[in-house]
């Protein structure tokens, strides 16, 4: 241990090293953000901890450890494994096993401490002479959402997986089973996640290393040829070894060409693309599934299983429990057991999309949910038939063919007979649509449920767009309310002149939620194209928009506690649909509170999806040079790098739980004491335990405690700064619905109100922050 400078850099650093290896191997810095640029470092133990310390007697680096008592006999020890350990009266109190930076030695860990909220994890240096691991692009770490198991990422986009570990080893990763040389270890219980290696020989030297460029390896010294060899590498070493190569529903096997194939009784999502081998589309089932007794399961082996970030688990199920629980639940679309020993034990189901599926020699058993239709008769072999006995006679098959094909001619001709009809009326307004360059957009013509309502229908029934119907406005245009003949009540969204968003924004609400039914989503009856006029009717909401009553003084009484609890579940389970279990994913982009609107139930709509974004095959995230949004909802890894994901509609998500909670606005909040954002606010309140300090004036007395606290709890945890350390909304239903332990929340991304503004207006030459009208703006070519 000592100072040494990396590479050809000038800085030094205090590190630890091979005392017997001739070519210096770095497995510890200390001071990986903070070196010296001179030889006066002095490493010193003071004030119950270590410090680095230069000429100046200024602190560079410290521990941060405390004794019991300051002047007690302090002990600092390099061991043997590579350990640097800090003991006050032979008591631990510090270690540098717990803070790993590249390299993974035998006996450290990496995962998460769920009683302290603590996680470590292996960052790349920044380059071989530069061991800043705030600026290495490379984790690897454990992803905690749904079943835990081990990511690498390159700025936060997924590289390679581990599969969920079996008991023995990680399933897809059998070079890391039982061997000679190493032991693996995945702990997982109430109190913490991690994962360790040991060494059988404790005579070997071995280390597991990220490189800067992203390499994740196994390596063993050599001494006869004094170079470290590459036992096994857990990154990508060919095509099926990067995650998702093959999108959803797609089997990745090296040994053939093309690699990917989609499974049995799935087909490509986009057939040109995937012809072209462009594969991330993925797969889509041929026939869809019929829920209740009209799905069953087949059996799928020597795969990887895939990706469980959108899965839930139970240790103590059998597997015929498990067959059971998931096909009650029609969003269930694959179960397995979870240890492979004695016999198998407890129970995984997959929810929304398989994901990340490879051929590789597991004995595990992936069960795939299939409609009947889709699987082996009853009788066959596979499904465990007593007699096997098959001996239909000719007279009978014939004739059950014959009738079969008679009933597929009367369906076909009528069907054929509706879509006609059906096209024929559509035939007219798409022609009147292609002068206004609409129907250019293949969304248009996959626009087939839709009404198209007239001008003149749509002005009679707003008395003209009368001022009296007018319920509001926003980046769209005004909003109107009118009334059909029938008695029906609608609401008309009609596209400004001088509004912000275009046909652009127009085209793509009707092509987004279109296809979307979910109570909590707003419906969309239909559209009306004439002449300049462009206009989207929905259902009308009795009750306007959740702003409307948490940031007015006399409205907001109107909301006690159990109503705002019911309104923050309604939007999770609203993005859950969106991003998960809808037929498309879709990232909204534009959640807040005025986004959200309230039927005569109070029941909450997400609404206004002129700006989503929709996803497909393995995508999870994407660049921009258009950052658009509104102001105090925006992800900061979308403001500052035009960023977006599904985590960036869980950061908006956050602020508006908060919002929802407090009745103030994120944007514009302060206090007396300080300037800052209600994010800023909340999170003070939580590190002092005053949480519910945090709850409006308006509800103290209906307010309930323990939900106030968790749902303070879980909007820190979405406003996270790092995308990756948001939970998923999946996660997010889970833990609004149970009282489980929550992991703590680390400080979120939050500004003083003119440093955030100041740092987003100096990214684009987008329009000032002065207007009191909090509509959604488009902010130009961001950074």
């Amino acid at each position: 241990m000592g100072f040494f400078r990396p590479g050809r850099s000038n800085n030094r650093y205090v590190g630890i090293w091979y005392k017997m290896i001739s070519t210096r191997t770095v497995v510890w810095v200390a001071n990986t953000e903070t070196p010296l640029n001179d030889t006066s470092g002095v490493l010193r133990i003071s004030q119950g901890a270590l410090q680095i310390l230069n000429g100046n007697n200024s602190v560079f680096w410290s521990s941060n450890s405390s004794a019991s008592d300051r002047g007690s006999d302090l002990v600092a020890q390099l061991l043997d494994t590579g350990n640097l350990v800090l003991r006050d009266q032979g008591s631990l109190i510090w270690q540098s096993f717990d803070y790993p930076v590249d390299t993974l030695l035998s006996g450290m860990r990496i995962g998460v401490d769920l009683v302290t909220g603590k996680e470590t994890y292996l960052r790349s240096w920044k380059s071989d002479d530069d061991p800043s691991p705030s600026a290495g692009q490379y984790v690897f770490r454990v992803d905690t959402n749904g079943y835990p198991q081990l990511f690498e990422r390159h700025n936060m986009v997924p590289v390679s997986r581990f599969g969920p570990w079996n008991g023995v080893t990680f399933n897809g990763m059998p070079n890391l089973g039982e061997n000679s040389i190493f032991t693996h270890q995945f702990v997982f219980n109430e109190n913490e996640i991690y994962y360790e290696y040991a060494l059988v020989n404790d005579s070997l030297i071995s280390r597991m290393h990220l490189s800067a460029d992203g390499k994740m390896e196994d390596l063993i010294w050599v001494s006869r040829t004094q170079n470290w060899t590459t036992y096994s590498t857990a990154s990508s070493v060919d095509a099926c070894a990067r995650y998702a190569t093959c999108g959803s529903y797609a089997n990745c096997n090296i040994n053939n060409a093309p690699a990917c194939s989609c499974l049995e009784g799935f087909e490509p999502r986009n057939t040109e693309e995937w012809n072209l081998a462009d594969w991330s589309s993925g797969c889509q089932r041929i026939t869809p599934l019929a829920c209740g007794n009209g799905d069953g399961f087949r059996r799928l082996s020597g795969v990887k299983f895939p990706d469980t970030n959108r899965s839930v688990y139970d240790l103590s199920m059998t597997l015929g429990e498990c067959e059971t629980t998931c096909k009650r639940n029609c969003s269930c679309t694959a179960y397995a057991s979870l240890d492979i020993r004695n016999g198998g034990s407890g129970c995984m189901l997959w929810f929304g999309d398989l994901m990340d599926i490879r051929v590789y020699d597991e004995t595990q058993e992936l069960h795939i949910r299939m409609p009947a239709s889709e699987l082996p008769s009853s009788t066959s072999p596979e499904y465990g038939s007593g007699s096997g006995k098959k001996k239909p006679t000719i007279t009978i098959v014939v004739s059950t063919s014959l009738a079969s094909f008679l009933v597929c001619l009367i369906i076909a001709l009528y069907v054929a007979w509706r879509k006609k009809k059906r096209s024929g009326k559509r035939r007219q307004v798409l022609m009147q649509a292609r002068d206004e360059n609409y129907t250019n957009d293949e969304d248009s013509n996959k626009d087939t449920e839709l009404s198209a309502f007239s001008l003149s229908m749509i002005s009679k029934s707003t008395n003209k767009f009368a001022l009296d119907n007018k319920l509001g406005e926003g980046g769209f245009g005004p909003v109107y309310k009118g009334v059909f003949e029938d008695g029906r009540e609608i609401a008309v969204k009609r596209l400004s002149a001088t509004s912000s968003q275009g046909v652009d924004e127009f085209k793509n609400e009707v092509g987004c939620i279109a296809r979307l039914q979910h109570r909590n989503l707003v419906k969309l009856l239909g559209y009306c194209i004439q002449g300049d006029e462009r206009m989207l009717i929905y259902e009308y909401m009795e009750n306007k928009s959740l702003d409307f009553f948490i940031f007015d003084a006399s409205r907001s009484i109107m909301l006690d506690w159990p109503l705002r609890f019911h309104i923050i579940n309604g939007i999770a389970r609203g993005l859950l649909y969106l991003h998960q279990d809808s037929r498309l994913r879709i990232v909204h982009r534009d959640l807040k509170a005025g986004n959200i609107l309230l039927d005569k139930d109070m029941n909450p709509k997400i609404s206004d999806f002129g700006l989503a974004r929709k996803f497909s095959g393995y995508e999870t995230e994407a660049n921009t040079n258009k950052v658009v949004g509104t102001y105090g909802y925006i992800s900061p890894e979308y403001a500052v790098h035009g960023l977006f994901s599904v985590k960036s509609d869980v950061y908006s998500f956050g602020v508006l739980v908060l919002e929802i909670v407090s009745g103030k606005k994120n944007r514009g909040f302060s206090q007396q004491d300080y300037n800052d954002t209600l994010i800023g606010h909340a999170w003070k309140l939580h590190k002092d335990g005053k949480s519910v300090e945090l709850v409006s004036s308006s509800m103290r007395d209906s307010c309930v405690a323990s939900q106030v606290l968790r749902a303070v709890h879980i909007g820190l945890l979405c406003v996270q700064h790092h995308a990756e350390d948001r939970p998923t909304m999946s996660s997010v239903v889970l833990m609004l619905g149970n009282e489980n332990y929550l992991l703590p929340p680390k400080q979120p991304a939050f500004f003083a109100e003119e440093r955030f503004v100041t740092e987003i207006n100096s990214m684009s030459s987008a329009p000032t922050l002065d207007s009191v009208n909090e509509v959604t703006v488009t902010l130009l070519d961001a950074r």
